[in-house]
C-alpha cells in the first residue's frame, strides 16, 4: 500500500498540536485528516475510514477513551489502528486507553521525527495484515516458519518448544499491538490446560533470551507486545 493510500486521523483539541502533527505526517506522504474533540473524531473516523487513528485523552465533548470505545464498536473500524497520544503518563490512564481498545501510547510532548518514526512502526501492521495466512512470515531480522516451526533471527536458525513458538507467533502477527493476558491465553493454550499469567511471564523470559530482550514490552497490568 502507498502511503498517500493510508489515511491516518488526527483528534486533538490543541490547534497548535493538529498542525504540527498533520504538517509532519502530510509531509511523509499520508493522507491526514483532523479533528478538534472526540465526538469530531468519532464523526470523522467513521466517514474517513482511516487505517490510523492518533487520539488525545483529555477533550472536550467526548474523551478520547470514550470516542476510542465508539470507534471500535463501528462496524468497519474495528481493527483500525488506535494509539493514544496524551500528556497523561500515568499507569491507569493507559490501562484505561488499552482497556477500550487502543494498540498503543505514546506520551506528550513527543519530537514530530519521533512521532513519525513511532506511527511507521504501526503501520507495519498493515503490512503484516496482509501476510498474516502466510506459512513465511518475515518481521525485521526474524523469519518465521509455521509450516516447519522453524526460526531464523539474524540468521541464526532457532528450534523453540511449540508454545513459545505460538506465542512468538501471536505476537508478531501485529507488531506494536499490545496483546492482553486473557487474549494470549485464548490464542496460545486455549483450553488445553489450565495455566495462570505466571505461565505467560516464564514464557516472554525465554523469548528474551533467545530472540532479544529489547523486541518485547511488558504493558504493566495488560499484557505485551513485540516491538522491532
Amino acid at each position: 500500500m502507498k502511503k498517500k493510500d493510508i489515511r491516518i486521523l488526527l483528534v486533538d483539541d490543541e490547534p497548535d498540536i493538529l498542525e504540527i502533527l498533520s504538517y509532519n505526517l502530510t509531509a511523509e506522504g499520508y493522507t491526514v485528516y483532523t479533528a478538534k474533540n472526540g465526538a469530531e473524531g468519532v464523526s470523522k473516523a467513521k466517514k474517513k475510514q482511516p487505517h490510523l487513528i492518533i487520539l488525545d485523552v483529555m477533550m472536550p465533548e467526548m474523551d478520547g477513551i470514550e470516542a476510542c470505545e465508539v470507534i471500535r464498536g463501528t462496524k468497519g473500524l474495528e481493527n483500525t489502528i488506535i494509539t493514544f497520544l496524551t500528556a497523561r503518563g500515568e499507569d491507569y490512564s493507559q490501562v484505561a486507553g488499552f482497556d477500550a481498545g487502543a494498540d498503543d501510547y505514546i506520551t506528550k510532548p513527543v519530537k514530530p521525527k519521533v512521532l513519525v518514526s513511532k506511527i511507521k512502526a504501526l503501520l507495519r501492521r498493515l503490512k503484516e495484515d496482509d501476510s498474516s495466512n502466510e506459512d513465511i512470515v518475515k518481521v525485521g531480522n526474524i523469519v518465521i516458519n509455521r509450516e516447519e516451526y522453524k526460526i531464523i533471527n539474524n540468521g541464526e536458525e532457532l528450534i523453540l518448544p511449540r508454545k513459545e513458538f505460538e506465542l512468538l507467533s501471536l505476537l508478531t502477527s501485529k507488531p506494536s499491538k499490545v496483546f492482553k493476558r486473557e487474549v494470549i491465553l485464548d490464542r496460545v493454550w486455549g483450553n488445553e490446560v489450565v495455566v495462570g499469567g505466571r505461565t505467560i511471564d516464564v514464557h516472554i523470559r525465554k523469548l528474551r533470551e533467545k530472540i532479544g530482550e529489547d523486541h518485547f514490552k511488558t504493558i504493566k497490568g495488560v499484557g505485551y507486545k513485540f516491538v522491532l
